[in-house]
């Protein structure tokens, strides 16, 4: 009840004599700092609203223009061959200002019409530059002298000091490409996956499709390219991610590590107190757009879009489809342990809590021995299984009272965080063993205990190691992994611990400890509940897990003899998989499209027929060695050049799936891309770097 009293910032009761009214100061107080909290956050975002708008120009550069513009007008010189003085016969008329005022004026609105077309012509020209990618097919470390000043010009035009998104408008959109083209790419992929009358039949296909039905839908394609800034990031989004009726925890969900071999703290409480406060602060540097954009040779801009819902983000499930809740701020999160659910305030005197202050709360939290209410332990689980029985149950049972509260609490939530109750990581005595645990407890637990909704959950063990567990249709791994270097960096290098394992600093005795979210689940969502766990326990067991440390060579090793990482690392998988299964198959690897506006992946399709005949070189022991590492190397450039081709727009998978979208609204058939759409991926492999902070 202490926390109750705290909250309210005044009472009153009614007597004979009147109202009694009892203010309380240290309320009123709190409310008074989170409101000039919350007008200066305001305050951070427009102004930097104005200077990512304005870019590749700075507000400053308002200001010499126009005095420019004045200064040329007192020599007597006219810089506007005469629109200044229309401007001025126009204010005349008013009858308003004097000669000396409408001088100033319209050299004030003649410099500051001038400003914004020397913005727009930076910007186009920008975009014109950014929309070359012939570097990208220079051999690496050998930039030719056209390259070099194509990087220079873009240096130029790409101002100083860029924020978050100041590129955003200055990213060109992503090219359809032409579909004969793309039908040619997409036949010499599934050459080395069929016998020659399989190949004949679907090449019949493909060409009558790029003269007939391809072209039609195409027109449609290219005009959603000129109307939207991407057209393909929202059908992807909608129709892969959040159409999908199926259970997104292991089929969608991923999960980033802690460190392998080192664990700062095993204090369970100090581990998230300076894990949430690390989070905390990259969230604030997100908002006040503080971190710099990625950037290619330093020079080459990639699209932030992806940041944006990044926190307070939740998928909210539906009937057909689900949707993406974005909130602009949330003060709290909310933490699981053993059953229970509790909401925690981030904020206090109007600051963000310190790392030592948050270790109590959690602390808090894990000394509670309160028992979780009917139906709320294994909650989360409506979040594990399939999507509509989770929509339905969301609009019968928690559409109102405390159900729809404490369910807005975890919504809304910056992010959510899971104390779990068994020691997980690297074991040197079991590396298989323990690594195949650690990452089954980051992909699914115990199918109960994640929020898998959320944009992310942050995962405690009580032996100090952490991880996360995030939902895909948001963004892309690289943008959770850029997230999650910079909160272990932080963690140990910034923040660190006391010698006891605690976080540093004192603990604050004001502080509003977390408060038990209510629930009243009837059986009927109970046995919901139930459902759901069945569906997702089977899934959860059905994962075969092997992860295990690999520090026989790196790729310094790879880089040394020229060869491409993600190349090599291809051509190992592809041999690995032709041994075990003893045939080639459907092989998919996720690239990025971020060089353009709102950019998300492509597909490189790593099977080809260059890696075929070395796979089946590497089997033949009448080969000699050279043939095998000229086919390597062969295999490897060619795996580099579909990587590029897939980062430069000219991927095969991406313009195929709108194809077949665009079919789908005109309801025609196209047995092509039925067939294309229809090819299981047997092999699927996705690489995120590490190491992204510069």
């Amino acid at each position: 009840m202490a926390e109750a009293h705290q909250a309210v910032a005044f009472q009153f009761t009614v007597t004979p004599d009147g109202i009694d009214l009892r203010m309380s100061h240290e309320a009123l107080r709190q409310i008074y700092l989170s409101g000039l909290y919350s007008w200066k956050k305001k305050f951070i975002r427009f102004k930097n609203g104005i200077i990512t708008g304005v870019y590749p120009a700075s507000p400053s550069s308002w200001l010499i223009v126009v005095v420019g513009v004045m200064s040329t007008m007192y020599a007597k010189v006219d810089p506007s061959l005469g629109l200044i003085a229309k401007i001025n016969r126009t204010l005349d008329t008013t009858g308003y200002m004097s000669n000396q005022t409408q001088n100033i004026v319209s050299g004030i609105l003649f410099g500051t019409g001038l400003w914004v077309v020397l913005i727009f012509s930076m910007r186009y020209t920008l975009k014109m530059l950014l929309s070359y990618h012939g570097w990208m097919f220079a051999e690496h470390g050998k930039l030719s002298k056209g390259t070099k000043l194509w990087m220079t010009l873009v240096k130029l035009f790409s101002g100083r000091k860029p924020m978050l998104y100041s590129f955003q408008t200055s990213l060109p959109r992503l090219p359809v490409p032409a579909v004969k083209d793309t039908v040619t790419r997409y036949l010499e992929s599934v050459r080395p996956l069929m016998n020659d009358e399989q190949f004949k039949r679907m090449e019949g296909l493909g060409k009558d499709f790029a003269v007939n039905l391809g072209p039609k839908l195409q027109w449609y394609l290219k005009l959603k390219s000129w109307w939207t800034t991407n057209y393909v990031s929202d059908w992807w989004e909608e129709y892969i991610y959040l159409r999908g009726r199926g259970p997104i925890m292991v089929n969608s969900n991923y999960f980033a590590m802690d460190f392998l071999y080192f664990t700062p703290t095993t204090v369970q409480a100090a581990r998230a107190g300076n894990a949430i406060h690390a989070i905390l602060l990259y969230r604030r540097k997100l908002d006040r757009q503080q971190i710099q954009p990625l950037m290619i040779y330093n020079t080459i801009p990639m699209c932030s879009s992806q940041y944006e819902r990044m926190f307070n983000t939740s998928r909210i499930p539906g009937i057909e489809t689900d949707t993406i809740q974005h909130i602009k701020d949330s003060k709290h999160i909310v933490v699981y342990h053993k059953g229970c659910y509790y909401k925690v305030w981030l904020y206090y005197d109007g600051r963000l809590l310190k790392p030592r202050e948050i270790e109590q709360q959690i602390q808090w939290i894990l000394n509670d021995k309160s028992e979780p209410q009917p139906g709320e332990e294994k909650l989360a689980a409506l979040t594990a299984g399939d999507r509509v029985p989770w929509a339905k149950a969301r609009q019968t049972y928690f559409a109102r009272g405390k159900n729809k509260q404490s369910l807005d609490a975890i919504e809304k939530a910056a992010f959510f965080v899971t104390l779990d109750d068994t020691a997980q990581g690297y074991r040197e005595e079991d590396p298989v063993t323990s690594m195949d645990n650690y990452s089954k407890a980051l992909l699914h637990g115990k199918c109960y205990d994640r929020w898998f909704d959320k944009s992310f959950t942050l995962i405690v063990f009580k032996n100090g190691k952490m991880g996360l567990n995030t939902e895909h249709s948001w963004a892309d791994a690289p943008i959770v992994g850029h997230l999650w270097e910079n909160v272990m960096l932080s963690d140990c290098l910034e923040l660190g611990y006391t010698e006891d394992g605690h976080c540093k600093g004192e603990t604050s005795s004001g502080i509003l400890m977390p408060t038990k979210l209510q629930w009243e689940i009837p059986e009927e969502c109970q046995e919901v509940i139930e459902r759901s766990l069945a569906i997702a326990r089977p899934l959860a067991d059905d994962v075969d897990f092997h992860s295990f440390p690999f520090n026989t060579f790196g790729k310094g090793l790879m880089k040394k003899v020229k060869t491409s990482p993600d190349a090599f690392v291809q051509l190992a998988l592809q041999l690995a998989h032709y041994r075990d299964m003893g045939k080639f198959c459907l092989t998919y690897e996720a690239s990025m499209t971020r060089l353009f506006r709102e950019g998300r992946t492509e597909t490189v399709r790593s099977c080809t027929i260059q890696s075929c005949k070395f796979v089946q070189a590497m089997d033949d022991p009448s080969e000699t060695l050279e043939k095998k590492i000229a086919l390597f190397k062969a295999a490897a450039t060619h795996h580099q050049l579909l990587y590029r081709l897939a980062m430069t727009g000219a991927g095969i998978d991406r313009h195929l799936f709108c194809l077949y979208v665009v079919s789908k609204y005109l309801a025609v058939d196209s047995p092509f891309l039925k067939e294309v759409l229809s090819e299981p991926w047997r092999l699927s492999t996705s690489q995120t770097p590490q190491q992204q902070l510069i």
